[in-house]
């Protein structure tokens, strides 16, 4: 279902797509923080898990001929305390070298895996010369 995800080091999702392209956008499924296996990385820290969401969405775009300069919107989905909240904001703003799309930093009390402290969504455009 994702063999070109998977060819470019993305963990393999039988269940699920990770993305979608209709036209000039891409529909991605929330990224979380796996290795190219499978299994979540840094269990208890969300700045290590915030960045390994970001770098799993780089290479997902790249795989569907997207760039980071083509997120319209980040959703970022955080579990635990105000603390975990601001780490990953550091990770996400050092991620895009200060320039982050518009995004929301959200608390939830938990996300799919057990371990994962981190989730990514981004809605993804791509703009003519004109548009941008």
């Amino acid at each position: 279902m994702n063999e070109a995800e998977v060819s470019a080091g993305l963990a393999a999702t039988p269940q699920y797509q990770y993305a979608q392209r209709v036209g000039d956008q891409l529909f991605v499924a929330g990224q979380v923080p796996n290795d190219a296996l499978g299994y979540i990385v840094a269990h208890g820290d969300p700045q290590a898990q915030a960045t390994q969401c970001l770098l799993n969405l780089r290479i997902l775009l790249a795989v569907h001929g997207f760039t980071t300069t083509d997120i319209r919107r980040l959703v970022v989905y955080v579990v635990g305390e105000q603390a975990a909240l601001s780490t990953v904001w550091s990770a996400v703003t050092e991620f895009f070298s200060g320039t982050v799309p518009p995004a929301t930093l959200l608390g939830v009390a938990r996300l799919g895996y057990d371990g994962q402290l981190v989730e990514v969504d981004a809605t993804v455009l791509k703009t003519t010369q004109g548009d941008a």
